[in-house]
C-alpha cells in the first residue's frame, strides 16, 4: 500500500484500539459511581479483558508496520501539523507499550482492581492493614513495569520510566530542582503565616449547608466557568474525578460535605478545568493518541487554574457571592466579598491534600514523591510506609494523622499503585500561574471581566493555546509555544509570596 493508504489504515487501527479503551473507561466510572459492590469481581474481570486486548493491538506487529510506512513522509511534515504530531506521538507510547507484556497489563488491571476494593475496605477501618498485601503486590508489579519501560525509554531509574507516561521529558532530576526552588520559599512563608493565624477566619464555611442546595451551587459554578452541560454531566463519587469518553461525552464528580460550604464547591471547579481541557480539544484528533492532554500536569494546570486562580480570586466572589447567598441566605447573611475572599484563601497546615490551601498543598504532594521514589527504589519497605508517611507529614507541614483514614490511604491513587502522577499536580500549580500571567498579558481585561461574571476571555485563551493542540506537543514544546519559555516557577512563586503577604500581613 502507498503512504496514504497507510495512514489511513493506521487512523482506523488506531481507532479501534481507542473505542477499546473509552469503553472500559466507562466501566471505571461506573465501578465508582453507580455500580452495586457485589460487581466488583465481575467488573475487574471484564476491565482486565478490555486492557488487554487494547493493549495486544496498540503493540501488534500491525501497528509496527504501519508506523514503520509513514515514518518517512511524515518527518517530511511541519512539525506541528497534525499528521506529523499523532505519527510521533503514537511512536512514543508504541515504544513504551511494546516493552510490557500482555500478561503483565492484565495482571497489573486485576491488581488494581483487587487494590481499589482493598483500599475501600481499609479506609473503612481506618487501618493500613487491609490494604497493605494488595499494595505490595502493586509496589512489586510497578517495579517490574517500570524497568521494562526503563529498558525501552533509556530512563535512569525507575521513576523516570514511570513519569514518561505522564510527563513526557521530565526526569526525577528536574523535579528535584523544581522542589528544592518551591521548598526555599514555601516552606519559610509557612511558618511566618502559622505565627499569624488570628487575622483570617473561615468559620462561616464551616456551618450547616443543605447539600442539595450545594450540588445547585455547584451546578452555578460550572456553567459560570464555561461547562457544557450538553456534552457532560456530574455525578457524585468517594473521590472526585474526570472521565472523558470522546467528543460530546464529558464526566465530572464531586463530593459534598454537610458542614463545608468550600468541600464540594472548589472539587466541581477543579473537576470543571479539567472538563474544559476534555471539551476543548478538537474533534478531528477523536479516535486517536492526540484526543487528551499534553500530559498530568498540563491538565491539571487547567483545574487548578479554575479552582484556585479564578475560583478563589476577589473578582470571581465578586460575582458569585450573591448566588451563594441566594441559596444560603441565613449562613451567608452580611458576609462580604472580603470576608469569604479571606475566608476561602485562609492557609493552615492540614492532613487531607485534596482540602489543602495554595500555600501547603506542594507539601503534601513533595511526601508523596518521595516515598513512591523510596519505594520503587526499594529503599522504603512497604510495611514502613504508614510510620514514613506520618514521619514526613510531621516535617513538613507540623502535623500527625490520628489514622491511616487521614493519612495514606487519603487518595485514591495508590489503590491502583498510580506511582508517578502526584508530581502532576505540582506541575498544574506552577503551569497554571505561567498560563495565566500570559493570558492576562495578552488579555489585559481577564480579571475585570471575570469580575462581571465572565470567563469567555481566559476560556477562550486556554482554548487557542493549550486545548486545541490536543496531546501534539510534551509539556516544554507546549510551554515555550504559549508562554515563549519552558517550565517555570517564579509566576507560581510571586503570586502565592504577592497574595498571602497581604492576607496575613506579612
Amino acid at each position: 500500500m502507498d503512504v496514504q493508504q497507510a495512514y489511513t489504515r493506521l487512523l482506523e487501527h488506531l481507532g479501534e484500539i481507542d473505542d477499546l479503551q473509552r469503553a472500559a473507561a466507562v466501566l471505571s466510572w461506573d465501578r465508582q459511581t453507580n455500580m452495586p459492590p457485589r460487581g466488583s469481581a465481575t467488573r475487574s474481570r471484564q476491565a482486565a479483558t478490555l486492557g488487554r486486548i487494547a493493549h495486544e493491538r496498540f503493540t501488534s506487529e500491525e501497528t509496527g508496520r504501519l508506523l514503520a510506512a509513514v515514518e518517512e513522509w511524515a518527518a517530511g511534515l511541519p512539525y506541528d501539523s497534525d499528521e506529523a504530531s499523532l505519527v510521533r506521538v503514537t511512536k512514543r507510547r508504541y515504544a513504551l507499550q511494546s516493552s510490557l507484556s500482555p500478561k503483565l497489563v492484565e495482571t497489573l488491571s486485576i491488581a488494581g482492581a483487587q487494590g481499589f476494593d482493598a483500599w475501600l475496605e481499609a479506609r473503612a477501618t481506618r487501618s493500613f492493614r487491609p490494604f497493605r498485601d494488595a499494595f505490595a503486590r502493586l509496589v512489586e508489579l510497578r517495579k517490574e513495569e517500570a524497568d521494562a519501560l526503563a529498558e525501552a525509554c533509556g530512563a535512569a531509574c525507575r521513576y523516570d520510566a514511570l513519569l514518561q507516561r505522564h510527563e513526557p521529558g521530565m526526569t526525577v532530576a528536574q523535579l528535584d530542582r523544581l522542589f528544592g526552588r518551591l521548598k526555599e520559599v514555601l516552606v519559610p512563608l509557612v511558618r511566618r503565616i502559622a505565627e499569624r493565624q488570628e487575622l483570617v477566619s473561615d468559620a462561616i464555611l464551616h456551618q450547616r449547608y443543605d447539600e442539595s442546595r450545594q450540588w445547585e451551587l455547584t451546578l452555578e459554578a460550572l456553567r459560570l466557568i464555561g461547562f457544557d452541560f450538553t456534552s457532560g454531566r456530574q455525578d457524585r463519587s468517594v473521590h472526585p474525578f474526570t472521565t472523558g469518553f470522546g467528543p460530546g461525552d464529558t464526566r465530572l464528580t464531586t463530593r459534598i460535605f454537610a458542614d463545608h460550604l468550600g468541600g464540594g464547591l472548589f472539587a466541581s471547579l477543579h473537576e470543571g478545568g479539567h472538563g474544559l481541557y476534555d471539551q476543548g480539544v478538537p474533534a478531528r484528533f477523536a479516535r486517536t493518541p492526540l484526543y487528551g492532554g499534553t500530559s498530568g500536569g498540563v491538565h491539571e494546570s487547567q483545574s487548578r487554574l479554575w479552582e484556585n486562580v479564578v475560583g478563589r480570586s476577589r473578582e470571581f466572589w465578586s460575582f458569585f457571592l450573591p448566588k451563594a447567598r441566594a441559596l444560603f441566605p441565613e449562613q451567608l447573611r452580611g458576609v462580604t466579598v472580603e470576608v469569604m475572599y479571606r475566608a476561602v484563601n485562609r492557609s493552615t497546615p492540614s492532613l487531607i491534600r485534596v482540602d489543602a490551601d495554595e500555600v501547603t498543598y506542594n507539601l503534601h504532594i513533595m511526601v508523596r514523591y518521595e516515598l513512591e521514589r523510596d519505594l520503587l527504589d526499594g529503599d522504603l519497605p512497604v510495611d514502613d510506609l504508614p510510620e514514613a508517611w506520618n514521619r514526613k507529614m510531621e516535617a513538613y507541614l507540623g502535623v500527625t494523622p490520628p489514622d491511616d483514614l487521614h493519612g495514606l490511604l487519603q487518595d485514591i491513587h495508590w489503590s491502583r499503585g498510580g506511582f508517578a502522577g502526584f508530581p502532576g499536580y505540582t506541575l498544574g500549580n506552577v503551569i497554571s500561574l505561567q498560563l495565566y500571567e500570559r493570558a492576562c498579558q495578552d488579555r489585559p481585561d481577564i480579571p475585570e471581566s471575570i469580575r462581571r461574571g465572565d470567563t469567555s476571555p481566559l476560556l477562550e485563551w486556554m482554548r487557542t493555546h493549550v486545548h486545541a493542540h490536543g496531546a501534539k506537543f510534551t509539556p516544554e514544546e507546549l510551554l515555550q509555544r504559549a508562554t515563549g519559555r519552558g517550565l517555570d516557577p517564579e509566576p507560581y512563586l510571586n503570586y502565592i509570596t504577592r497574595k498571602f503577604s497581604e492576607l496575613y500581613e506579612l
